[in-house]
């Protein structure tokens, strides 16, 4: 207990000095092993095997992938494919905004990636169309967080490999919560959309759409080539990442004939800077996690939370406005790497399937990404529509209540996310 105390202390200590989130996991863990009289080669070990596995491959492939799409041409045909989906109904362009984020999210696997590909072309689209900017950006920012749910998930991964449950099940299980998701922005886009004014894109053009898909026939297959090997059997998550990486150079190169050299160094280079972040975050969460596990710190949590209430539904209450509270201000994979040895045997012992704990923790972490002070989407959308976040905050405010909702019905009916893995052997 001692050595729990010492660690969060510390770890929340080096946090309100301003030390960055890996330096605050790291040195915390360092110190609770220097007081202990442990050696450090220990430490390093714990870490290392975080990182030393086959499932990890598959993040900096995903993010390759993402950032191919964008150099490629992909992800500019998907959004022209959902904005004449949408058409010209109340909110219609917001509605392009997220059907974009929920393709593109289907291929990236990453919050930030899709908020920046969709944003860099709807953001001013919606601005044309008399949207107000600080909406556009809210909307975008919000409908980002898509990407971590829709399937393949960067985040669904790390919490796979941490949790060691099956990626396979997790993607597909995020399939339903992601559509709850989006279905709840569409209905708040259209509710402030019909209140303000807001119109969708008029194409006049008889056949648009069947035109777009034509074109695009390419980039609306990508999810279908990834997700459909995944669960026909052909390849795991990890070669599924990889297939995806040599599907979209292809496309690039040789189908669209838009992925230029300079794409190819700019994806490579952006890859090269998240994975390493990613990796060295992973690394100090791991030893972080392990000095938890062996001071039985999760049991003692469970106890305590036993003590209060046996009560499922308001255990359910307490963990996710902790997740969300948490996910303001952490990072989502360091959020996932610290949170899940303290809280999944916590949320076991109460009978919750790890699967479905897994998807509501991703689910919260998605909140976290248009919430200050540390919403990654809110900064990319703040910087494409040069508004404040401060005004972002509020625009973006019905978004996240309406999710927070949808996350609540996801925790206390649990069908929602484990019926579609259950129906295909899961």
């Amino acid at each position: 207990m001692e050595a729990s105390l010492v660690l969060f202390g510390s770890f929340f200590g080096l946090l309100l000095i301003g030390a960055p989130i890996v330096i605050a996991l790291g040195g915390s863990a360092m110190l609770v092993y220097l007081l202990s009289g442990d050696d450090y080669v220990s430490l390093v070990q714990t870490a290392w095997n975080a990182v030393d596995s086959f499932p990890i491959m598959a993040l900096p492939a995903f993010i390759l992938s993402g950032a191919l799409m964008q150099a490629s041409g992909i992800s500019r045909r998907l959004v022209h494919i959902a904005e004449l989906m949408a058409g010209p109904m109340a909110g219609g362009l917001g509605f392009s905004a997220i059907l974009a984020s929920m393709f593109f999210g289907a291929i990236s696997g990453s919050g930030p990636a899709t908020t920046a590909a969709v944003g860099m072309l709807m953001i001013p689209a919606l601005a044309d169309k008399g949207y107000n900017k600080g909406y556009a950006a809210a909307l975008t920012a919000s409908s980002g967080g898509l990407g971590v749910v829709i399937p393949p998930s960067i985040p669904m991964v790390i919490y796979g490999v941490t949790a060691s449950e099956s990626i396979g099940a997790l993607f597909i299980a995020g399939v339903v919560p992601g559509i709850m998701l989006a279905g709840g922005l569409m209905i708040t886009n259209y509710v402030i959309s019909k209140k303000r004014g807001y119109v969708g894109a008029v194409n006049d053009e008889p056949g648009a759409l069947r035109k777009a898909c034509k074109e695009g026939i390419w980039s609306i297959l990508a999810p279908f080539v990834i997700l459909g090997g995944i669960y026909s059997g052909m390849f795991t998550p990890t070669e599924a990442a990889v297939v995806s990486v040599f599907y979209t150079l292809f496309v690039g190169k040789f189908i669209h004939k838009e992925l230029t050299l300079d794409g190819l160094k700019e994806s490579l280079s952006s890859t090269t800077w998240l994975t390493g972040r990613v990796l060295i975050i992973m690394f100090a969460a791991t030893a972080f996690g392990r000095i938890l596990v062996e001071n039985d710190t999760p049991t003692e949590i469970a106890n305590a939370l036993l003590s209060m209430t046996d009560s499922l539904a308001l255990i359910w209450l307490v963990v996710i406005l902790f997740l969300i509270l948490i996910g303001m201000f952490m990072e989502t994979l360091a959020t996932i790497m610290i949170v899940t040895p303290v809280l999944l045997p916590v949320m076991v012992q109460f009978g919750v399937d790890p699967i479905h704990f897994g998807v509501v923790l991703v689910c919260c972490c998605e909140i976290g990404f248009s919430t200050p002070p540390l919403g990654e989407n809110m900064f990319i959308s703040s910087s494409i529509a040069k508004v404040t976040i401060e005004e972002i905050s509020v625009k973006a405010l019905p978004f996240v209540l309406v999710e927070i909702l949808v996350v609540f019905i996801m925790s206390y009916f649990p069908d929602t996310v484990l019926w579609l893995p259950s129906m295909m052997g899961y």
